[in-house]
């Protein structure tokens, strides 16, 4: 595919609506882009048993979210260490930011960079259908493989399909914990999505299952940046 203009892509939707699927088919399609998952962050920061990742693993048990100072300063440091704060560069945001607050601190410091964000995407997935799928959702911890026990099963049960080793739960995947995440998110959503409205970057797009979503995605920046 020919190369496309620049791309800063904000991926928008509630805890379990597949903003990691959507990446992973978007990074295969357009090699331009790189991308920064929040939780992937995180996720390393907690097994690598640093401070933020102590941290952040307390509010994440309880089902809250980790406090905006916190994502700020990991998420901003993370795009000044990878060279991405250039009005050439290409990337893909996953789960951050959350906020008005973290959308307001990250807005500063990529305007200081000339790295705007260009196109904010929310993917509007029944949160009914969400909780159903996190309920039926297993992982292999070392890789980051998901499996899904509904739609995307492991050729063993419980087993990962390359190592065999054993698959397992995180422990923010289940009904009550993720419930709570979905309310958090529907509390704070809309005003960081008029934040991105208001700049004319903001689109929607409606769908439960990713072979849904993902075409009209492909298809929203292929018009806007082609």
């Amino acid at each position: 595919m020919n190369k496309l203009r620049p791309i800063r892509i904000l991926l928008l939707g509630a805890p379990g609506s597949g903003k990691g699927t959507q990446t992973s088919r978007l990074l295969k399609q357009f090699n331009q882009l790189e991308s920064l998952s929040s939780g992937d962050i995180l996720r390393s920061q907690i097994d690598a048993g640093s401070e933020i990742g102590k941290e952040a693993s307390d509010y994440i048990s309880r089902g809250e979210l980790v406090p905006d100072s916190t994502m700020v300063s990991l998420i901003t440091n993370h795009l000044k260490t990878s060279n991405w704060l250039r009005p050439e560069s290409n990337w893909l945001l996953d789960g951050f930011p959350r906020t008005y607050n973290q959308a307001l601190k990250l807005d500063e410091a990529l305007q200081g960079n000339q790295a705007n964000l260009n196109m904010v995407v929310e993917l509007d997935v029944d949160q009914k259908v969400i909780l159903q799928r996190i309920e039926n959702r297993w992982i292999h911890p070392s890789s980051g493989r998901v499996y899904n026990l509904d739609y995307d099963p492991p050729k063993v049960p419980f087993k990962d399909d390359i190592t065999g080793e054993p698959l397992v739960k995180r422990k923010d995947d289940t009904v009550e914990v993720f419930q709570k995440r979905l309310d958090q998110y529907n509390k704070t959503i809309e005003p960081l999505k008029e934040f991105y409205n208001q700049k004319n970057i903001l689109y929607s797009i409606e769908g439960n299952t990713s072979d849904i979503i993902y075409p009209k995605l492909q298809q929203l920046i292929l018009n806007k940046f082609t």
